[in-house]
């Protein structure tokens, strides 16, 4: 015997069906609407409220509720009604305005909006202008910079070196490995104020340069720990040494599978007969303009900011010694970095990127 009050028959036309079903797979659907669409689909389906409720973890008085809403006004009544409080001031095409001008022009003394320029232009305040940006995500005042690879050969080396980070072969060493040249020895021209409660630390804009020094690096993908070494000059001679180092403490039985950039030094004839005498050593080279793909890169930049942006040295000597000790601590404690974009995720990135920029008109 059925109990409580009757259910209204829903139905669902087609369209409203279509609708919902977008409204709740779609990933910018707020959360609401997206549960509310799911709440129809499934009663529309012949489900029980409570069938429905246990389903959704969730009221029965929720589903009874959006279930009524929709007989009663169909999709809109699944929309969120509106909220009290003061009513609007700014119109849309006010909005539209401000959006508009900020993507399409540039006030005549400046090469970006400001929040003021703007508020003056669009006659709003700076606070609403602001807000119309955040809304938007719109941030003139910030720029990026960025290099498009021209490598021929693009897609084989990205799938190639991402195949390496994914895939690695068995019995075998993937290293990543690059030089961080002209490592600057300063130490500032006047005593650095150490952090104080409320007031960061401070040194002085200019400094004093003791030499410089390279750091030749081989990040191990699998384990996240660092081969170093550092010389005074980056040349083949250099680079051939640091080979020498990474075949000594690389098993004998593993192959090695080196990931590099498209430096010089690493393509002289030195090299070509080191390789030739060192069959198991095998060259990834990195497309063009694209030193992000290799792994090391990230390393170095833990380095400068953890070591060598706000390090003092008065030395070449006590340069080399910091680093070295940061390279021992590291590999003390080293973690992989997790590498998660396959190759088709990254050329498609490329794809939308170089499409965007042939719409602007480069």
């Amino acid at each position: 015997m059925q109990r409580g009050r009757p259910k209204a028959p829903l139905l669902v036309p087609e369209e409203d069906r279509s609708q919902l079903l977008r409204w709740s797979k779609r990933p910018k659907s707020s959360n609401g609407l997206a549960r509310r669409a799911d709440i129809v689909l499934r009663c529309a389906d012949g489900l029980s409220n409570s069938s429905v409720a246990a389903q959704l973890r969730i009221t029965q008085q929720t589903v009874g509720k959006w279930r009524s809403r929709y007989v009663e006004r169909g999709l809109a009544g699944l929309l969120d009604e509106p909220r009290p409080g003061a009513p609007r001031r700014i119109t849309d095409d006010q909005v539209e305005a401000v959006v508009v001008k900020t993507l399409e022009s540039t006030p005549r003394d400046a090469t970006h909006w400001s929040t003021r320029e703007m508020a003056k232009a669009s006659g709003l305040s700076d606070t609403s202008v602001l807000r119309i940006w955040h809304a938007f995500g719109l941030q003139p005042h910030r720029a990026e910079t960025f290099k498009l690879s021209n490598d021929p050969q693009l897609v084989e080396k990205v799938r190639d070196i991402v195949g390496l980070y994914l895939n690695p072969p068995e019995r075998a060493l993937v290293l990543c490995a690059d030089e961080k040249a002209q490592i600057q020895a300063l130490d500032r021209t006047q005593p650095i104020f150490p952090l104080r409660p409320g007031t960061p630390e401070r040194r002085s804009h200019d400094y004093r340069r003791h030499g410089t020094t390279s750091l030749f690096a081989a990040l191990d993908v699998a384990t996240g720990k660092v081969i170093g070494e550092l010389h005074r000059r980056h040349r083949s001679v250099e680079f051939r040494s640091f080979l020498d180092r990474i075949d000594k403490e690389v098993p004998a039985e593993l192959e090695v599978h080196l990931v590099l950039d498209n430096y010089g030094t690493h393509k002289t004839p030195l090299i070509h007969r080191w390789l030739l005498r060192h069959p198991r050593f095998q060259l990834h080279f990195t497309p063009t303009y694209s030193s992000w793909i290799n792994q090391v890169e990230r390393w170095f930049a833990l380095l400068t900011e953890k070591q060598l942006r706000r390090g003092t040295h008065r030395s070449t000597r006590a340069l080399e010694d910091a680093i070295r000790l940061y390279l021992a601590l590291h590999n003390e404690a080293s973690t992989p970095f997790v590498w998660v974009k396959t190759a088709d995720e990254i050329l498609a990135n490329i794809a939308r990127f170089c499409l965007r920029t042939s719409e602007a008109g480069h």
